[in-house]
């Protein structure tokens, strides 16, 4: 079970759209082994609403390793972006489109059915959408991660909340 400093840390970092402390971390360094049902999916503020994550290893926003997992609704869309860091993608359930470029053409995106690593390098312009069931993927890198998207108007941390 968490400790309050830990649920504090998780709360400060949601408010700050990162991802929550990583389930990983309070297990024995250099070992960990993570349970569909230890994972705790939360709201990211990073990404359009309906999107949660969760973070299983490190902290995404700081220098180090990290795994986080994402999970979208069917018929999201994920606007034009870049990382600043390369991103390891694997499809876990359904088929996640990921589309290379500055300009979104649903129709030039690839497919990734469950079961496919995509990896993007550093500041490659990126799309991505679901079709009609949800994707869950998870995420694999060094950090610090984030997203920049193209046109800052598609920024859900710069909009109002609701």
């Amino acid at each position: 079970m968490r400790n309050s400093a830990a649920l504090v840390a998780a709360a400060l970092c949601l408010l700050a759209g990162l991802a929550p402390a990583a389930l990983a971390e309070e297990q024995h360094p250099g070992h960990a082994m993570v349970t569909p049902d230890q994972i705790q999916w939360q709201v990211i503020g990073s990404l359009p609403p309906g999107a949660k994550v969760a973070v299983l290893e490190g902290d995404p926003a700081k220098a180090g390793d990290f795994t986080f997992r994402v999970e979208l609704p069917a018929n999201y869309v994920v606007p034009r972006h870049t990382h600043p860091t390369v991103e390891r993608v694997t499809v876990l359930q359904g088929t996640f489109y990921l589309g290379i470029g500055e300009v979104f053409e649903r129709d030039k995106a690839q497919a990734l059915p469950a079961g496919s690593l995509a990896i993007m390098d550093t500041g490659v312009p990126m799309f991505a959408y679901t079709g009609e069931e949800p994707v869950v993927f998870q995420v694999n890198g060094t950090g610090p991660w984030g997203i920049d998207y193209l046109d800052p108007a598609d920024d859900p941390r710069k909009k109002p909340s609701e």
